[in-house]
């Protein structure tokens, strides 16, 4: 299938993908200053800390940890905690659409997302899960957009509520 003969849907899917990686860098990137008030220190410091470690899990479990210090007061580890789990929550469905590729159907069905993961089970493996890239999809990620869009509100009001450095 050309460029030109894909389905009329898929410009609309691949811009509602581009709104959810923007949603998803902007908020990821609020754990800076989640960083930043837990250790006590500039927002400058924060964002090298955050830098120096490649993946949003590895980001989210320092934040969690600092949260669990002891010392830490209550509310507020209970607080941080649940944004970063919110987090978690949203970054599977993030993460099918960053690590797969796309197919078209060659007679003008909708076209699918082919997962770019091994999946090891006891005597076999699995590769390249596909899902359709269709209606329900596109429901799922337009909620993942507004729940991101929710955390964002959530942790600014934190950011806040604690004074971490803005």
């Amino acid at each position: 299938m050309t460029e030109l003969q894909r389905p009329p849907d898929f410009d609309a899917i691949m811009l509602l993908i581009g709104r959810l990686n923007y949603s998803w860098t902007n908020t990821e990137s609020l754990l800076i200053h989640l960083i930043a008030g837990l250790v006590g220190t500039t927002k400058e410091t924060a964002v090298i800390i955050f830098l120096t470690l490649n993946t949003t899990r590895a980001r989210v479990d320092l934040v969690e940890r600092l949260s669990k210090m002891d010392g830490r007061d209550p509310a507020e580890r209970a607080r941080v905690l649940e944004v970063t789990r919110r987090l978690l929550g949203l970054s599977g469905l993030r993460n099918r659409y960053n690590h797969c590729i796309y197919s078209f159907d060659p007679d003008g069905g909708a076209p699918r997302t082919i997962q770019m993961r091994i999946a090891d089970r006891r005597d076999a493996i699995k590769v390249g899960q596909t899902d359709l890239l269709d209606a329900a999809a596109r429901a799922d990620i337009d909620a993942a957009i507004s729940n991101l869009e929710a955390l964002n509100r959530a942790i600014w009001a934190l950011i806040a509520e604690y004074r971490y450095p803005a």
